[in-house]
């Protein structure tokens, strides 16, 4: 059986030249490792929610970092709807720190896991509605591919697991390095050691 892998931007090997397409997609991969990780148990949910956890790491970062700035400045009303998704993002990081703590069989994990869903659900209709719809209306062809270059290489040094508090752009340049490689660190070992 192929090793399973985290989805991530460029995956499906359609080509990115529009950030709202690629984000869309990456929400899609999200609600699947959320299917995934409910369907399965034992190892197999481990495993999946592993990938869950780094996607939903890499990919707020990579908004985080390209996405809400570029609505800050350019969407009418963006200093504040970059503010509440950020504390949308916030209180998830929270959660999925916690979730990331628990064994997946422990009692505990499946009702915070479902809490966890709704808020990252919620948060995503969210930003499809209020803010990846205004940045396609607003930005021509060449700037969507620009964007969604910067979304990839956002998501190429990522953190790959939650950091609550770290929500701004200048937070995760100024500290997201130094967290990415400690991540990443602990994956490989992780990985080494037969539990990823």
């Amino acid at each position: 059986m192929p090793e399973k892998h985290t989805p991530q931007a460029g995956d499906d090997r359609a080509p990115d030249t529009d950030v709202v397409a690629l984000l869309m997609r990456q929400h899609g991969d999200i609600r699947n490792l959320f299917d995934e990780v409910e369907q399965s148990r034992g190892e197999e949910r481990r495993e999946a929610f592993r990938r869950l956890v780094r996607l939903l790491a890499v990919h707020e970062t990579a908004e985080e970092e390209v996405v809400h700035p570029f609505a800050r400045r350019n969407l009418s009303g963006g200093e504040q709807l970059v503010e509440d998704r950020l504390a949308e993002e916030r209180a998830a990081k929270e959660t999925l720190a916690a979730l990331d703590e628990l064994d997946t069989d422990d009692p505990k994990f499946m009702p915070q896991l479902m809490r966890l869903r709704k808020d990252v659900q919620e948060h995503a209709r969210a930003e499809e509605r209020y803010e990846f719809t205004h940045i396609r209306r607003s930005t021509d062809a060449e700037g969507l591919a620009n964007l969604a270059k910067a979304v990839k290489a956002a998501e190429a040094m990522a953190p790959t697991r939650p950091h609550p508090g770290v929500e701004s752009g200048a937070a995760n340049v100024a500290l997201g390095p130094v967290a990415a490689l400690v991540d990443r660190t602990k994956d490989a070992v992780r990985k080494a050691m037969g539990k990823d």
